[in-house]
């Protein structure tokens, strides 16, 4: 297994009111989780060579700022429709489409989906036993075999999950 994939929840985003759902935007904890998270995978010296997000405003916003954190250029965003509430296969669909040459792809979505993907490519031995695998903000890190084509059900390798809230960086900020 060579291939990196990193899962990236949304940020926190303002309450579902009954409005349009794509359009929420993130809130001001969401905005400083999604720093938070960036600025921790810069410090892993994390460089990803594709970045891919829902076209979903949060998760717009979520990828941007990670970016901006990762000092990676905003245009070399890939939006993507499938990772809008399209569903697993879909999701895997996407991998799929990902040239060999991406070593290392962030993936920046929604549950259920990425949940659903992070328990489809790994061994249920390898879950922790919590109610959420991947609260807002929160990155799953992935070793995949090199084919991506044809992703089998716990094929890959989780190598880490990392939450706003376990994440080591100082800061003077508190988290709520």
């Amino acid at each position: 297994m060579s291939r990196e994939l990193w899962l990236m929840r949304h940020g926190k985003a303002e309450r579902y009111d009954g409005s349009e759902d794509y359009d929420r935007a993130l809130k001001k904890r969401g905005k400083r989780d999604a720093k938070r998270m960036g600025k921790w995978l810069k410090g892993q010296q994390f460089l990803p060579d594709a970045v891919i997000s829902s076209p979903a405003i949060r998760a717009i916003m979520t990828a941007k700022i990670a970016c901006d954190a990762l000092a990676i250029d905003r245009q070399k965003i890939q939006v993507e429709k499938r990772l809008y509430g399209e569903g697993l296969v879909r999701v895997k669909a996407v991998l799929a489409d990902c040239p060999t040459t991406f070593n290392r792809v962030l993936l920046v979505g929604h549950n259920p989906e990425l949940e659903e993907l992070l328990a489809y490519l790994v061994k249920p031995t390898q879950l922790p036993e919590v109610e959420k695998l991947l609260p807002t903000a929160a990155l799953a890190h992935l070793a995949l075999p090199d084919d991506w084509t044809h992703l089998e059900k716990g094929c890959g390798e989780l190598l880490s999950i990392i939450s706003p809230k376990s994440c080591a960086e100082a800061s003077e900020e508190p988290h709520d």
